[in-house]
């Protein structure tokens, strides 16, 4: 029973939800949350057979905040989301963010600045930011996918970044996740969406 979600998911996943309850995904009309706990549903099963099963429910409550600071950061601060969670959860979600916004609302750096220096310092992160960070990669290559078979290429004007871009940003994610660390167990699935995706 010791490995079952307890009481601390709960209130993150409640906390997640107030953060990003106004928020909806890009282009549609889904609710933000929807993302988030996908993507703890992709921690949760990417822990089963590694190291890392034991310390699931701390992998799967940074996954439900993982985009806390970078869209919220207004609203939450990353101190509060230690003294909630634990160090381990706040310091995959302050490595999954590539930028964060201040509480003065300060702008974030140019889109391929940003995505340059996170691709730059995978292979720097402990290994359970980069199953967090690979699940949250692979749900929105997957949602791409998705919209892309129903609407063609019209998805691509949702984007700030151009189709050339966005491609570039998904196979650059698979190769440094890959020389990071290959036995990753979501990196298969990413490398076969994003392969789908061109």
């Amino acid at each position: 029973m010791d490995d079952l979600l307890n009481a601390k998911f709960e209130e993150a996943l409640i906390l997640a939800h107030g953060l990003h309850a106004k928020q909806k995904r890009k282009g549609t009309g889904i609710p933000y949350i929807s993302h988030l706990m996908a993507v703890a549903a992709l921690v949760l099963e990417g822990c089963e057979h590694t190291e890392f099963k034991a310390i699931r429910q701390d992998l799967a409550i940074a996954a439900l905040l993982h985009d806390a600071l970078e869209d919220q950061g207004h609203q939450i601060l990353l101190g509060e989301i230690q003294e909630r969670f634990g160090p381990l959860v706040a310091e995959i979600v302050s490595d999954c963010s590539d930028a964060v916004i201040t509480q003065d609302g300060q702008q974030k750096a140019p889109w391929r600045t940003r995505k340059e220096a996170y691709i730059a310092h995978i292979g720097q992160k402990r290994r359970e930011t980069q199953l967090v960070s690979c699940a949250d990669k692979l749900h929105n290559a997957r949602c791409i996918l998705a919209d892309f078979e129903r609407i063609g290429e019209s998805l691509w004007s949702r984007f700030s970044a151009t189709k050339p871009d966005l491609l570039w940003y998904y196979e650059s994610l698979v190769d440094q996740f890959g020389k990071a660390w290959p036995e990753n167990p979501i990196l298969a699935e990413l490398h076969k969406t994003v392969r789908l995706l061109k």
